[in-house]
């Protein structure tokens, strides 16, 4: 059980660093996608995402209730739909620069790939399956690689939160102008 906690963990690291990057450098400070009208669509899906993934966080990953269980199982199914609207649209979204750069497209393939991959093995920890059974596990004692993983689950709960409320921030023409004089002033220490 210590590999599963071990590999998730991994995964959920490599997908919250390659996320920072691609959702909050490249679109919101580098490209500003919520700026084009086109891409208006693409930023309320990254919005819609940037909300589920600290559900995803809270309820599948840091409870451990069979309720939790369920209610992160629809948050993901939810993610899933929302990133294929997503990945449907990227194309017309990106007319303004001339199309989606190759080199991005393959950053959200790896972005998503450690996402999803790091979900399907978590569910591996939490499904047991027997011949005559089904039942989902909600204790890890003494597993430290569970202890390390909902560590970082939990550290990454602000994180994703502040990162949510920054797709709003910049959604809305009023409250964008304040984040694009806030991100201006930052420049000096930023290379957007």
């Amino acid at each position: 059980m210590e590999i599963v906690f071990f590999v998730a963990s991994v995964l959920l690291l490599l997908f919250s660093i390659l996320a920072i990057y691609d959702g909050f450098y490249l679109h919101i400070l580098k490209y500003r996608l919520y700026e084009h009208r086109e891409s208006r669509l693409e930023h309320l899906t990254h919005l819609i995402r940037a909300f589920i993934f600290p559900l995803i966080l809270l309820f599948l990953y840091l409870r451990t209730d069979t309720i939790g269980f369920w209610i992160g199982t629809v948050f993901v199914f939810l993610d899933l739909i929302v990133l294929g609207i997503d990945a449907y649209m990227e194309g017309e979204s990106r007319v303004f620069m001339g199309g989606l750069p190759r080199w991005e497209y393959i950053l959200h393939l790896f972005v998503n790939g450690f996402h999803f991959a790091g979900i399907a093995v978590y569910y591996v920890a939490r499904i047991h399956i027997n011949a005559d059974s089904v039942r989902l596990v909600s204790t890890f004692d003494g597993v430290y690689w569970y202890s390390a993983f909902t560590w970082l689950a939990q550290q990454m709960l602000p994180g994703a939160i502040l990162l949510a409320l920054i797709h709003i921030i910049v959604l809305q023409p009023q409250t964008a102008k304040f984040w694009n004089k806030a991100v201006a002033k930052l420049s000096c220490c930023l290379s957007v």
